[in-house]
């Protein structure tokens, strides 16, 4: 399924929430919806001195409307010195700024290789809070050969979905494409959404990190995968296109 591009407006505009009885409070917005687009808005400061600042993204549906604003909270020094790597905090905000999702990574310094990520030393995790307190699901790397490979997890470590990656990761001057990292069901062999990142332009990508990623789910989807899945998305952008992005700055 594509994730096709928000019409450009002037001014925001947020979505309504309705309520819907037994969703956490804030996910009501994800129940009447099967996509996501994720902005990572431009950080000045560091497009020109290579200062690495605290993330901040826009959540939009496919209309353009607004749905969530998250930003990062981290450490200065672990942002400086540990890069796309650190622990942080990702709190994500609804249009009347209440905290309704929030998303967890602790700092683990031999995580990320592929071969050895099911091992809990290895692998990167984020934790998933909705409302906050209350765990939802976490997003868990996972073993593979060489592609990419997480589980989304419930809130009791079931295994809900599955992402793979491709071998390669590369956008630049000479490879201008989109990015596609497959979900599956539980199954492990049906497609049933997508976390795309999508070509921003050749300025954006060789001289900031402001990444733009679209997501695709089912619209039955529980609100709580759903959600889980925004946070895959905030994952993967921090393993693949933060780092990128800082050896170009």
């Amino acid at each position: 399924m594509a994730v096709t591009a928000a019409p450009q407006t002037t001014e925001m505009q947020w979505m309504q929430a309705e309520q819907v009885p037994g969703c956490p409070p804030g996910l009501e917005y994800l129940t009447k919806i099967d996509q996501l687009l994720v902005h990572q808005q431009v950080e000045l400061l560091e497009a020109f001195t290579g200062w690495e600042t605290n993330n901040r993204y826009k959540v939009k549906n496919s209309l353009g409307q607004q749905v969530y604003f998250a930003h990062e909270e981290s450490d200065m020094c672990m942002r400086q010195c540990c890069g796309p790597h650190r622990s942080f905090t990702i709190h994500i905000t609804d249009n009347n700024n209440q905290e309704v999702i929030r998303v967890t990574r602790e700092f683990k310094c031999c995580a990320g290789c592929c071969w050895c990520a099911s091992m809990d030393c290895c692998g990167y995790e984020v934790k998933v809070e909705a409302p906050i307190g209350t765990t939802i699901g976490y997003v868990r790397q996972w073993t593979s050969g060489w592609k990419p490979h997480y589980v989304i997890q419930d809130a009791n470590r079931e295994k809900v979905l599955s992402i793979w990656g491709p071998c390669c990761i590369c956008q630049g001057l000479c490879c201008q494409c989109d990015v596609d990292f497959n979900v599956y069901g539980s199954d492990d062999q049906t497609i049933v959404g997508k976390i795309t990142k999508q070509w921003a332009g050749l300025a954006k990508e060789m001289f900031t990190d402001a990444d733009v990623f679209g997501i695709s789910f089912p619209m039955d989807l529980d609100v709580k995968a759903k959600a889980t899945m925004l946070a895959a998305c905030l994952l993967v952008d921090f393993m693949f296109f933060e780092e990128s992005n800082n050896d170009n700055n």
